[in-house]
């Protein structure tokens, strides 16, 4: 009999709601920009972003070696740093094995591997979005410095396919095939993941010791070098800008703001200076952020009428 309910897709509807708030609730725990710009989305789509935004989470967590256990203490540091390295990449890849195993049998019992997989399941997620993602997360593993060629590829996994993941899920999906909305999104994330490379080159360089800024010394950027990646940083926020008209509904306010955000945050970093930067000091007051979403929702309402 049609519209009837099984005990078993109960039950699975229950653990998928549970599974979204935890979800939802990792997001709000690790960024307050981006969870702020995200509670404009329409209910539904915000369940999704928060299922790709958490398992994003985790996975770098994992190779930021969150997880990791502490050194043995019998062993050189190189020894135990190559140790570190192979148990990170063992957890990883038992993480990406997960999520393919979710996708496949429709349940996981961790619930950030199951909420991704209901998404990723409903909007057409698959392996040429997740397998670049897992790619650059393993790089975090194994590189310190990129040319480059090489920060595009990491990019690009880390950043833009995340990106086309969320636009698959914006309004329903009334943008899957769009191959516009689909370089705009990637635009957007390559914008968001460099910020966060020059707001957080402290913690990258002195406590991960990663280099993200090919031939630059992270330890002594110049006004010059900020200048120029700024300049990529808002190159991408135009680009991404010119693509979000096309989002449909309410989701294009939280897209909007979300951008706005970041393109703030790339305008503080500008004027900020070195020092400040090094000391990792940047950052959008409460208030201000309040009035960049708030300014957000006037400029989606006012693009809507025309």
């Amino acid at each position: 009999m049609a519209g009837v309910t099984t005990p078993h897709e109960a039950n699975l509807a229950r653990f998928t709601a549970a599974a979204r708030r935890c979800s939802w609730q990792l997001l709000a725990a690790y960024s307050s920009s981006f969870t702020l710009a995200s509670r404009l989305f329409a209910p539904r789509t915000r369940e999704h972003i928060a299922a790709i935004y958490a398992l994003v989470r985790v996975a770098d967590e994992i190779v930021d070696g969150t997880f990791a256990p502490p050194p043995t203490g019998t062993a050189t540091p190189g020894d135990n740093q190559d140790r570190d390295a192979e148990q990170l990449a063992a957890r990883l890849s038992g993480y990406r094995d997960e999520v393919y195993a979710a996708l496949v049998r429709g349940f996981s019992t961790d619930p950030i591997v199951h909420s991704f997989a209901a998404t990723a399941t409903e909007y057409g997620i698959g392996a040429e979005l997740i397998d670049p993602f897992f790619r650059s997360m393993g790089m975090d593993i194994t590189r310190t410095e990129y040319t480059r060629e090489q920060l595009a590829e990491y990019i690009h996994g880390s950043a833009e396919v995340i990106g086309e993941m969320c636009m698959r899920v914006f309004a329903g999906g009334a943008l899957a095939g769009d191959a516009e909305a689909a370089a705009s999104a990637r635009s957007l994330g390559a914008g968001f993941q460099k910020v966060n490379f020059l707001r957080d080159v402290r913690e990258d360089t002195t406590e991960l010791g990663r280099n993200y800024f090919p031939g630059r010394d992270p330890y002594a950027l110049t006004e010059g070098d900020i200048a120029e990646l700024c300049d990529e940083m808002d190159a991408d926020f135009a680009h991404a800008r010119e693509g979000i008209a096309r989002i449909p509904g309410r989701d294009r306010a939280a897209v909007l703001a979300a951008h706005d955000l970041f393109a703030e945050l790339s305008r503080r970093l500008r004027s900020a200076g070195p020092e400040c930067i090094a000391a990792g000091r940047v950052s959008i007051p409460n208030r201000e952020k309040a009035i960049i979403v708030a300014r957000a929702v006037r400029d989606s309402a006012v693009s809507k009428r025309r």
